[in-house]
């Protein structure tokens, strides 16, 4: 356990079948709603994805849980942080346990090889490799790996455009590919091995657990790393970051950025300003107002 924190942020996924996604949201509501954690928990009947905050002193109770009903060897991503990173616990069954809106369901035999982090600082310096930053736009802006292309989309959803326009100059080079946690550049890997590639890699346990463990000693990783929760950004130690968010575009903010005039919170930042109409911003400026009532009463608002 560590020393100094009191909560454990942990991440992880699993491409398994499950027969019955539906039964198993309910154990896990059942069971966790017992434990003081928060976070989100996607399963399907291609597997489960999940992010969470919990005390620590309960972690390994929960991770035990979630191994039984799940019925599979998980591999828990973990960090640590003064309090939760989650504002509430959420599970949720959908098709795709990270959307990439296609028709057949994952198959777990059909992704790239798996780059092992402490070889990834090899592998990206190979001038034959192409390394692909599989996240949105707004995560790469604030980080990303030396030499990487990145797919500048709004959504995993358009990864597969982005492929189109590219796939001439990716055929039969040798691609590399990354994301936070791993799940995205293993769906993408299956998606570009569907189509006909296969020197497709991708950087196991994402960028995460290439910093836990190489600790970035080689410098080969620039900026912070975009995180799905309270947290926004990490640095290289896995820290908590120097970003803030915009509430109304998601979108990381620096210190700078809350000094421009297009900044109001909760309502608009520099970079969403001129993409928000009149009636989009009016509505964050309400329910910005009903943020600040909920905290003076000492409640949580839905939309915070």
């Amino acid at each position: 356990m560590h020393k100094k924190k009191k909560f454990i942020v942990s991440s992880f996924y699993k491409f398994v079948y499950l027969r019955n996604p539906d039964i198993i949201k309910k154990k896990l509501f059942v069971n966790l709603k017992k434990f003081n954690i928060k976070g989100t928990f996607i399963l399907g009947k291609e597997g489960v994805n999940a992010s969470f905050s919990i005390s620590a002193e309960q972690f390994q109770k929960v991770k035990n849980l979630i191994r039984s009903l799940i019925s599979t060897e998980i591999k828990f991503k973990n960090q640590f942080n003064n309090n939760h990173s989650f504002l509430r616990l959420k599970i949720k069954e959908k098709k795709e346990i990270i959307s990439l809106g296609q028709k057949n369901i994952f198959r777990k035999e059909t992704t790239g090889f798996f780059v092992d982090p402490d070889s990834w600082d090899k592998f990206i310096s190979d001038p034959d490799s192409i390394i692909i930053d599989t996240r949105n736009e707004y995560e790469s802006d604030i980080g990303s790996f030396k030499k990487s292309v990145k797919t500048k989309t709004n959504n995993f959803r358009e990864f597969p455009i982005w492929f189109e326009k590219h796939k001439k100059k990716l055929f039969e080079k040798k691609i590399g590919m990354f994301c936070t946690g791993g799940i995205r550049c293993e769906k993408a890997s299956n998606f570009l091995i569907n189509k006909g590639y296969k020197n497709i890699f991708q950087l196991d346990g994402g960028i995460i657990e290439y910093l836990n463990k190489t600790k970035n000693k080689s410098k080969m990783w620039e900026g912070e790393c975009f995180v799905f929760d309270e947290r926004v950004s990490l640095n290289d130690k896995l820290e908590k970051g120097l970003y803030s968010q915009c509430f109304a575009c998601r979108s990381a903010i620096t210190h700078v950025d809350t000094k421009s005039r297009y900044f109001k919170l909760g309502v608009s930042c520099p970079k969403c300003f001129k993409e928000k109409s009149k009636e989009q911003r009016a509505r964050y400026k309400e329910r910005q107002r009903q943020m600040q009532i909920a905290k003076k009463k000492g409640i949580k608002h839905i939309g915070s």
